[in-house]
């Protein structure tokens, strides 16, 4: 049985679930999220928790028992407080600027980059040098924050590039001179 499958999601009291068959819609104050979730597995709502059972034994349903909880846990947290990712800019002359909702980047290379987000995802520039992203949908996030991230990624000798705020990088020695 799967540890995490088996614990309860626990519904805020500003958040309304609302089942059909298999589908799930999650409303809050932040926003509305709606998945559906495969046959293998069952969602009842009970009280102000949501439990997740597995229908049969066998290894798909096993495997989607935790994975269906997990993602009805980052809806309602979600809808309720959002998430939220950083990232750091570094390098001499790398930049951002914000112009509207939209991002301005200074790279290094020969052009700016101009970069539009989703419309449920809210981007906030701090410094010139750090990225907030924020909004509802942890997926979302994570893949606006992994776009911006690909188009200067962290290389390992000065660590120039995008990079998220609580990554380590892995630093390399460079080249020594010969001894003769």
């Amino acid at each position: 049985m799967s540890r995490i499958g088996k614990k309860p999601v626990e519904i805020p009291a500003e958040v309304t679930v609302t089942l059909d068959g298999n589908t799930v819609t999650v409303k809050g104050p932040k926003g509305q999220l709606t998945r559906s979730f495969r046959d293998a597995v069952e969602i009842k709502h009970e009280n102000d928790t949501l439990v997740v059972t597995r229908k049969d034994d066998q290894k798909e349903s096993r495997a989607l028992h935790g994975l269906s909880r997990s993602l009805l846990q980052n809806m309602v947290t979600g809808v309720s407080t959002g998430y939220s990712k950083t990232l750091d800019i570094v390098g001499v002359g790398y930049k951002v600027e914000a112009r509207d909702e939209n991002l301005l980047l200074s790279l290094g290379y020969s052009h700016p980059i101009y970069f539009m987000p989703p419309d449920n995802i809210k981007l906030q520039v701090n410094t010139p040098t750090q990225i907030v992203i924020s909004g509802f949908d942890k997926e979302a996030v994570g893949l606006v924050a992994a776009k911006i991230r690909s188009l200067k990624k962290p290389e390992p000798y000065k660590g120039k590039g995008i990079k998220y705020s609580d990554e380590t990088l892995r630093r390399k020695a460079g080249k020594t001179a010969g001894k003769k």
